[in-house]
């Protein structure tokens, strides 16, 4: 009774209008509640919208990078006004901007340390080499992903390197020994069938691109690797991704060098009309920047959100790109080919909802047998013993 008046008390010297209280064993958020009453509410109130907001802003920027940025790609690849056939340097040149943003934005982090951080970019030998394989790796990922773009239409773009989720699942198998459950693998069969059906009604429509397939194959596989090998190199580097995308930049940098002798590509480049073209070196300087934010805006998508909610996003998405990508380019589609990629769309996201479900239940069996130890400790005695001060 004396709890209920001095909290009556309160609520009165704070001016809020007293409401019945019938016990006073509340949490603390409870009682801040009733003491403070419409101030805490409101207080709530705003935070809520304001996480809303920053939730709602990072998934904009999500979508619109990643969907800008294939967009500008697939004008630079294959485009009939610039009339340049030279995906390596394009590819190259968008490694060279990410490696030049690092050293940037790490000459910031030093200048204005309060600001923001990143990581130093002091460069060691030893490093290279640990990542060089995932570079190797990253180097054909990124070069499939732009000739996949560059031989077919951005609506098929999405569906035409689907095998991503395919070709995980057979690699977390045959690297790490990892089996794939049945729900899973239910998925990844409709994935193929959709695949199959889109590749199909993309030969009935006429705009089939044999290449673009099989880039978009080739593609999906060394994305599959990519993740693998990124969590098998992420130790070398202090398990800090900015470092990574620096060491990663700097050797495919190095690699592509090579490439762009041998397919001819600085070639055509140095005789374009478009060297001493300001317009084209902006479009590919924009390009650079946005390959670099991409990697940034869904680490941040996944910080706000959740890789659950990212996955959905990542799929609404490519529902909104390809939509975009069928408006922009006037093509024409069959009833089976909007079919192929609802099935391709839905079977991706069914996988990613099953493999979330199967690590949370991993979770909590790793939870429950941990619990179960300590308690096995428990019965058989303490695992220490505090001895009692003597008494001086």
């Amino acid at each position: 009774q004396d709890n209920l008046q001095s909290l009556n008390y309160m609520r009165r010297t704070v001016g809020q209008p007293l409401a019945p209280v019938s016990s006073f064993n509340l949490h603390s958020t409870q009682l801040s509640y009733i003491v403070f009453g419409k101030d805490m509410r409101q207080q709530h109130s705003i935070s809520f919208m304001t996480q809303s907001t920053r939730i709602f802003a990072v998934v904009v920027a999500y979508w619109v990078v990643s969907i800008s940025l294939v967009f500008l790609n697939k004008y630079l690849l294959s485009s009939d006004e610039l009339k340049l056939d030279a995906p390596y340097f394009v590819t190259w040149f968008q490694c060279l901007v990410s490696l030049v943003l690092c050293y940037l934005l790490a000459g910031l982090a030093h200048l204005v340390p309060m600001c923001f951080s990143f990581p130093s970019v002091a460069i060691r030998l030893q490093v290279c080499r640990k990542v060089a394989p995932l570079s190797f790796i990253f180097v054909a990922m990124v070069t499939f992903n732009n000739l996949c773009l560059k031989d077919v239409g951005i609506s098929f773009y999405y569906a035409g390197r689907s095998f991503t989720t395919v070709f995980n699942a057979l690699l977390s198998y045959v690297i790490l020994g990892q089996t794939t459950s049945l729900k899973a693998i239910i998925c990844c069969g409709f994935i193929i069938v959709g695949f199959l059906l889109g590749v199909d009604q993309e030969k009935v429509s006429g705009s089939l691109s044999v290449s673009g397939v099989v880039y978009g194959l080739l593609a999906s596989l060394f994305v599959a690797l990519n993740a693998i090998y990124t969590k098998k190199v992420l130790p070398a580097v202090d398990n800090n991704v900015w470092k990574l995308t620096l060491y990663n930049n700097l050797n495919a940098v190095l690699i592509f060098l090579p490439l762009l002798v041998l397919t001819g590509d600085s070639g055509a480049v140095a005789g374009s009309q478009l060297i001493s073209s300001a317009a084209f070196w902006l479009v590919m300087l924009a390009s650079g920047v946005l390959g670099f934010a991409i990697g940034y805006v869904t680490g941040l998508q996944i910080q706000f959100t959740s890789p659950l909610t990212h996955n959905v996003s990542g799929t609404a998405k490519s529902c909104a790109q390809t939509v975009l990508g069928y408006l922009a380019y006037r093509e024409v589609k069959t009833g089976l080919w909007w079919l192929s990629n609802v099935i391709v769309l839905t079977a991706s996201f069914a996988y990613a909802l099953v493999k979330r479900q199967e690590m949370r239940l991993q979770h909590q069996l790793e939870m429950a047998r941990m619990a179960a130890k300590l308690e096995e400790g428990a019965e058989s005695g303490p695992l220490w013993h505090l001895k009692k001060p003597s008494a001086s």
